[in-house]
């Protein structure tokens, strides 16, 4: 009896040592794995799926939601619900009119060029129940941008929404001229040869459509192209497979969502965060989708207490908003319990939870395009993601040395990359392989090799380059430094400095521009800025400057600064330096050059005082 006492004893002293030593040196463990246990039941469902010979996309999710639970609540916009069943049916009028009237078939692209509303995704269904792939294109992309994007990714047909048929009156002539179909959500229109839909969506079918149309044949065929802006300059249009679409709608399920919740997307569709997480989790989920046209800092709040929001998408610019609008009494009372999104800083995240309560904000990270995905389940103030041991055997990616001079990565005598040390800065790269593939871009195969590095840690191997600086540190948190090349980020958009440079260098006494970005306190990513040599006999027309970059680009791509200089520096592979004109900003004190702001109310290029400045750093001139 003795005996078996002091077994017990020393079995439970021993429990006990290892709970200790495992809250001590491995505080994470159980959370990590049963976080990675979800993700791995994920993944193995669907292998299973696929090794049945059954594919099962999000539409497919999406049409048994509606056949379970028809009349349950799928979208709100503007205060009116749309049920599964409603989107369903809907979809499917959309669907058999552009079978029956249009030329569509299956495997085709078409082109959707809308706003946020409910009919952005009954015209997306509606062309996937049809076997259609379908481009998202960016609403803020006009002319030769919007051209480009129909060339890339081999669309014959365009659906706009009635908001934006205005905005592609310049170029319409060069659609017909490419015998670009173009179908609006209008009941008529004063531009000929455009194709009307309501009109005739009202005389079609519901009945469902055929489900060998929309069936696919692999889990790794295209089903939708979005647009991301790179260092090519002009958008490219990211693949996104059905496998790609799944594992984005599983987001909100895997940090717990369940059907009950409502969730509130403010970001714009033709984004891959509110389409393919925000839509497509909500279907995953069977859940409610509160869809908001665009951002409003001072209603959003009022929008979550009156749709019972649960959990809401955001990225890093949205929360910073939120935090500037004036205190209210009433800022706590809501039902939000969750936040998915990414761009949080630290500051924010806890400025944030003071203000409106400890909202669980789940951070993630991952790229349109990319082949890994860190998410910060832990909930880690200031991390994007974190890895550990188990995540590490699944997924392969590495932090190398980067030459922020040279832009490019450090390679050592024998020719392979250098890994940064932990709490280091590197370059983060994933390898590509048979578990972690890396779809590409359609059109140009060398927008592909582009993003790949080869030959990294041995011969023969390749890794899809992120363009991201991030530090990984001794808690195997992962954080997000900074971002290299030729794109940054301004109001939660990527801004493509060749794109920019491209535009820019159309006006007149313009000889050759410098775009880049540089850090301005209080504001999240980088403003645009560009070093100008103005040509030979001309003078620099802040006027005219004005007028083209508004006309031509959108709000968060036009420089906001500008620099005069003489000559550009370049590398010694004749690449414009943006590295010092980086670090040397927009300080008029310092810099020697003329310098020029964007000014909204004069309509014209101002000279960079240094009382401007100084407003500009304090925050009270707003950008």
């Amino acid at each position: 009896m003795l005996l078996s006492l002091a077994w017990v004893t020393a079995l439970l002293a021993a429990l006990l040592a290892l709970r200790v030593g495992q809250k001590l040196y491995f505080p994470y463990f159980w959370k990590d794995a049963f976080f990675l246990a979800k993700v791995v039941r994920y993944g193995a469902r669907l292998e299973a799926s696929k090794r049945r010979g059954k594919v099962v996309t999000v539409v497919d999710t999406f049409v048994r939601r509606a056949a379970e639970a028809p009349g349950k609540t799928f979208i709100i916009h503007d205060g009116a619900r749309h049920t599964y069943g409603d989107v369903d049916a809907r979809s499917n009028r959309v669907a058999r009119v552009l079978a029956e009237r249009g030329t569509l078939r299956k495997g085709d692209t078409v082109a959707l060029l809308m706003s946020n509303e409910p009919d952005f995704v009954c015209v997306w269904f509606g062309l996937s129940k049809l076997g259609c792939s379908v481009a998202f294109l960016n609403t803020n992309v006009r002319s030769r941008s919007l051209l480009h994007c129909f060339s890339c990714c081999g669309a014959r047909t365009l659906v706009v929404g009635a908001d934006l048929l205005d905005t592609l009156q310049d170029i319409l002539p060069n659609l017909q001229e490419d015998n670009i179909s173009v179908w609006a959500m209008k009941e008529k229109t004063p531009y000929p040869g455009v194709h009307t839909l309501l009109d005739k969506m009202e005389q079609a079918s519901d009945k469902a459509v055929p489900a060998e149309l929309r069936a696919a044949t692999s889990l790794r065929a295209p089903t939708l192209y979005i647009f991301t802006s790179g260092t090519t300059g002009l958008p490219k249009a990211a693949v996104i497979t059905h496998l790609q679409a799944l594992k984005a709608a599983a987001g909100f399920w895997a940090y717990g969502g369940t059907k009950d919740d409502v969730i509130y997307t403010p970001l714009p569709l033709y984004h891959s965060a509110a389409s393919l997480i925000g839509i497509g989790g909500t279907i995953e989920l069977g859940a409610t989708c509160v869809l908001k046209k665009k951002f409003s800092a001072s209603q959003f709040w009022n929008d979550c207490r009156t749709y019972n929001v649960t959990i809401f998408q955001y990225i890093g610019e949205l929360c910073r908003y939120l935090c500037n609008q004036p205190k209210t009494e009433n800022e706590k009372e809501h039902k939000v319990h969750m936040a998915v999104g990414n761009g949080l800083r630290q500051d924010i995240w806890r400025e944030f939870h003071q203000r409106f309560g400890e909202i669980r904000m789940c951070e993630l990270y991952g790229s349109t395009e990319g082949n890994l995905c860190f998410m910060n389940h832990i909930g880690k103030i200031g991390a994007v993601g974190r890895s550990n041991m188990f995540y590490k055997l699944l997924f392969k990616y590495a932090l190398v040395k980067y030459d922020m001079v040279k832009d490019e990565p450090v390679r050592n005598k024998h020719g392979f990359c250098e890994r940064v040390t932990k709490g280091e800065s590197g370059l983060l790269l994933s390898k590509v392989s048979s578990q972690s593939p890396f779809f590409g871009y359609a059109g140009s195969k060398q927008l592909s090799e582009k993003k790949l590095l080869n030959d990294v840690f041995v011969k023969g191997d390749v890794y899809f380059n992120t363009g991201d600086l991030m530090a990984e540190d001794y808690e195997d948190f992962i954080s997000f430094k900074d971002r290299v090349g030729d794109t940054f980020r301004w109001k939660g958009e990527n801004v493509a400095t060749t794109e920019v440079t491209e535009i820019t260098g159309l006006v007149d006494f313009i000889q050759e521009a410098n775009v880049y970005g540089v850090e301005v306190p209080g504001n999240e990513g980088r403003a645009g800025m560009a070093a100008v040599i103005v040509r030979p006999d001309c003078k620099f027309d802040g006027k005219k400057l004005f007028d083209h970059v508004v006309s031509d680009l959108p709000t968060y791509a036009r420089p906001l600064f500008i620099r005069l200089q003489e000559s550009m520096e370049m590398t010694g592979t004749f690449k414009q330096q943006k590295f010092q004109l980086v670090a040397s900003g927009f300080n008029p004190t310092k810099i020697a050059d003329p310098l020029y702001f964007l000014d909204y109310t004069e309509k014209r290029y101002v000279p960079l005082t240094a009382s401007l400045y100084e407003n500009i750093m304090d925050g009270q001139r707003k950008l």
